[in-house]
């Protein structure tokens, strides 16, 4: 069970490993594009290509699905980047159900696991395979595998490791379910929340750190993208360099020789910008930037 891309790896590897993967449930397919042909998600995309039946309920309590679900007997259900399923469906398969999660749980549960890490300066992260049970993201952890947060990295460049070391992570957990060899453990320490990230997430408050905007510039790129307001126009920051010193200037006051740089005072130095989008214009390096336009 999964949508995005993210989950496509998870499958793949699972099929090529010659799991018999009965069935895949994703999101229904949705209008996209200038068209508003109907688009599949990438796991349907995944599945058809290896010529796996393929479920898109609207609704997941549906009577109807929940008959069809339970006709393909599955004793084990695997879940990756999905919805919140119903006690109903994780509690059918024999075995039960695990989720693949984008962090080192307990901390970072919930929607948006990679870009609060990063947010918050951690230097850590991971997957996590649990059982689900009715609190989300607090099921007990069978297996962990941690991943370096390098300070370069990006929401994109972490997804993309994790979305290779889930897949691995899920392996191993069905290969050790398999065997009947594995435990599970409830889960320790302190839970960290990772709420849904907004656009308003990503609004600039130059009163903070430049590390601290750093990480958050970094822990949005490339999408939704911290941002900030100049004369009415809005500016997404998608890399960033964080310098410290001690700025004479108000923090959010703007310091540029219009040709090669751009900084803007924090509360313990500058950042300074090096790849930014003005609103209705296309991304583009500082120097760029700066042939054709001023701040």
């Amino acid at each position: 069970m999964g949508t995005p891309d993210f989950a496509v790896p998870s499958l793949e590897i699972l099929i090529e490993q010659g799991f018999d993967v009965a069935a895949v449930v994703t999101a229904p397919d949705k209008p996209a594009g200038r068209g508003l042909k109907l688009q599949h998600s990438a796991v349907k995309e995944a599945a058809l290509k290896y010529n796996i039946p393929v479920l898109q309920p609207e609704k997941l309590k549906n009577e109807a699905f929940i008959e069809e679900l339970k006709s393909y007997q599955a004793n084990l259900f695997i879940v990756v980047a999905f919805r919140m399923l119903p006690e109903v469906i994780w509690q059918m398969p024999s075995i039960g159900t695990f989720n693949l999660h984008g962090s080192l749980l307990p901390k970072y549960q919930g929607a948006a696991p990679i870009n609060w890490a990063i947010i918050n300066g951690e230097t850590e992260t991971g997957c996590t395979t649990f059982f689900l049970k009715h609190q989300i993201d607090t099921g007990d952890i069978i297996l962990q595998d941690k991943t370096p947060i390098t300070p370069d990295d990006t929401f994109e460049t972490v997804y993309n490791k994790l979305k290779v070391s889930g897949a691995e992570l899920v392996l191993k957990t069905v290969r050790m379910i398999e065997a009947e060899n594995y435990t599970s453990t409830p889960q320790h320490g302190v839970a960290i929340h990772a709420p849904k990230i907004y656009k308003e997430t990503g609004l600039i408050d130059w009163n903070h750190s430049c590390i601290a905007i750093n990480n958050l510039v970094r822990g949005l790129n490339p999408f939704p993208s911290a941002w900030f307001m100049h004369n009415e126009k809005m500016y997404k920051v998608f890399k960033a360099k964080p310098e410290t010193g001690t700025p004479n200037e108000p923090t959010g006051t703007i310091v540029s020789d219009n040709k090669t740089y751009i900084k803007v005072v924090c509360s313990d130095g500058w950042l300074s910008l090096l790849e930014i989008q003005a609103e209705g214009k296309k991304r583009m390096l500082i120097q760029d930037f700066l042939k054709g336009n001023k701040l």
